[in-house]
């Protein structure tokens, strides 16, 4: 790896004010980027109809973000041009014309990037999907949690690197406080339940769509930190682009916890698995004043980091300064 190593950690569904919503931190992902391999969050550059992904960056979800970063896998980036072969999971529980959008969206992936599916599965009966917030961070169950883990078996049996899962939500989770960027990601916490489910079974890349009655396109301006969510009637090729290039997960992988740099957490998010194994392995732990509803900052744990800044840029700036980079 030519580039120096960092991970960058934005819990899933905690209202981070930067990277909280529809990819509102993936312009600052690409800036990390053309400097250092960046390991992230799919929520952080995922945003609807568009990704901020690249080869520059390892599309981690969370439960292989947490198991690489305590050392018990490793990771092989792709290389320029390398794609995995993506099976995808419908919930049978999606309205056809809800599924029709989503083939077509599959197609269009294939005829204009050439994204690979290697097959599509329907669930044999309803995953049952519930969405909560509990104290204060958004997350939610599955009710039918062996009918994905039996769909995903069939399509990794076909040959698939990589799983995308939709799932139907019914009614659409809009939340006024969201919508204005002054809240938590409704279904967010749910949809890392649902990767991290997978993930945790077979060990590849795994992301999430969520599919809803409603697919209309809004009309009306909107945040700009949501906006991406509102000019596509589903989400589903951002998750795609993203695991296209997401890295293989193995044992003795190009890439090690060792390997990193840095860890850059929010500043009152460090509670987290990542940064407690972070804090054991001696690696940099970077906070950046980026507010979160968690509220478990350094004092908390009695941990002191590498450094704090008072934003993303200022850390880029710093650390590339260090790293002597121009």
């Amino acid at each position: 790896m030519e580039k120096p190593i960092v991970a960058i950690s934005i819990p899933t569904g905690t209202g981070a004010n930067i990277g909280g919503y529809a990819g509102d931190f993936g312009y600052i992902a690409r800036e990390f980027a053309k400097y250092f391999h960046v390991i992230i969050n799919p929520n952080a550059v995922n945003g609807g109809i568009l990704s901020a992904i690249n080869y520059d960056m390892s599309y981690l979800e969370g439960y292989l973000f947490d198991e690489f970063l305590r050392g018990k896998i490793s990771i092989t980036p792709k290389k320029p041009y390398q794609t995995n072969k993506i099976g995808v999971i419908f919930d049978c529980a999606i309205p056809k014309n809800i599924i029709n959008v989503h083939l077509n969206t599959l197609s269009a992936l294939k005829m204009v990037q050439g994204i690979e599916t290697i097959g599509i599965e329907y669930t044999d009966e309803k995953v049952g999907v519930e969405l909560f917030v509990e104290n204060g961070i958004s997350t939610g169950k599955i009710n039918n949690s062996k009918t994905l883990i039996k769909s995903a078996q069939k399509l990794i049996k076909k040959g698939a690197q990589a799983i995308a899962v939709v799932c139907f939500f019914g009614e659409d989770s809009d939340d006024e406080n969201y919508s204005n960027a002054n809240g938590i990601d409704p279904i967010g916490g749910i949809e890392a339940v649902i990767s991290h489910l997978l993930a945790y079974e077979f060990n590849i890349p795994v992301a999430h769509s969520p599919a809803f009655f409603d697919i209309d396109i809004s009309q009306k301006i909107e945040n700009p930190k949501v906006a991406s969510e509102c000019i596509s009637s589903t989400y589903l090729p951002s998750v795609m682009q993203g695991l296209s290039i997401a890295p293989t997960i193995c044992q003795n992988g190009e890439i090690k916890n060792s390997d990193i740099e840095y860890l850059i957490v929010p500043y009152d998010a460090m509670g987290s698995s990542a940064v407690l194994s972070s804090f054991e392995n001696d690696i940099k732990i970077i906070t950046i004043k980026n507010e979160t509803v968690l509220d478990v900052d350094c004092s908390k744990l009695n941990i002191k980091p590498w450094a704090s800044f008072e934003s993303y840029e200022e850390c880029l700036a710093q650390i590339k300064e260090k790293n002597k980079m121009n």
